[in-house]
């Protein structure tokens, strides 16, 4: 009786922040989750040289074909945030943005790095759920008129967002024999699973958030590391990337799983 108190009280407070949040928490969600492109644009502008140089001497492909690519990932990533902020052309802004991560991950070898792999899927994720929230928007204009029951692909683009968003967790957890360290292994795996199959979808993605965002604030501190260091940047890299995901919960808690949950099929039982 206890334990179903609790899960109560929590699942009131987390409708009760929804409400409270509603109008705020999706241009918040956006912001995060294009925080790691915007980042990444930037960097590329201020470090134009030594990526130019890095990829010339990755690839032996001269310095025009280099400066090509930074330019693709400088102009492709920032204008894409701006579309995306701006709420104009959002759907072509993600095509944009997925097309950068598949360069990135050729590009610098990320596909033979499991867990910088798993992360550039993980933010797949976080723009499959924004292309989601883009097609619910755009068919809004047609409120009222009759349709279908939902089963377009909007539906499906969360069930994957929301499969590849929680693979992030998967490079958290600490295989050591140690109390804290399986106890969070054990939380983090119940929460993510929620997420995953959709059920008790918003509370467990909320958690997940304050769970993440603790978590990156103390390890991914790269304020605290000087700039001429390599680990600022590597650190950085990671802060953003996190909070890109957080962006991507935050999705999840702003407009729910989604058809293809167990949340959503308890309302027909």
């Amino acid at each position: 009786m206890g334990k179903i108190n609790i899960m109560s009280t929590a699942e009131d407070f987390a409708d009760q922040f929804l409400r409270v949040t509603k109008q705020y928490l999706p241009h918040v969600a956006h912001l995060c989750l294009i925080s790691t492109f915007l980042e990444d644009g930037i960097r590329m502008w201020f470090q134009w040289g030594e990526q130019r140089d890095y990829i010339n001497s990755t690839w032996n492909c001269g310095y025009f074909l280099a400066s090509i690519f930074v330019f693709i990932n400088l102009f492709g990533q920032l204008s894409g945030c701006i579309l995306v902020l701006s709420r104009n052309f959002v759907q072509y802004a993600c095509f944009g943005l997925f097309g950068i991560i598949a360069l990135q991950t050729i590009a610098y070898s990320i596909l033979w790095d499991l867990k910088f792999l798993v992360r550039n899927l993980a933010l797949g994720g976080g723009l499959l759920l924004l292309l989601a929230e883009s097609r619910s928007e755009g068919k809004s204009m047609f409120a009222g008129v009759p349709t279908m029951r939902e089963s377009s692909p909007r539906q499906y683009m969360q069930l994957g967002g929301r499969v590849l968003l929680v693979l992030m967790f998967m490079t958290l957890l600490h295989f050591h024999l140690n109390f804290f360290y399986i106890l969070q292994n054990i939380v983090g795996t119940a929460l993510i699973i929620l997420v995953a199959i959709g059920f008790k979808t918003k509370l467990a993605a909320l958690t997940l958030v304050i769970w993440l965002f603790g978590i990156n604030i103390y390890f991914n501190a790269f304020w605290t590391i000087p700039v001429y260091k390599p680990m600022h940047d590597f650190l950085r890299y990671d802060f953003f990337q996190t909070m890109s995901v957080i962006g991507g919960l935050l999705l999840v808690v702003a407009l729910g799983p989604g058809g293809v949950s167990m949340d959503e099929k308890k309302k027909e039982w």
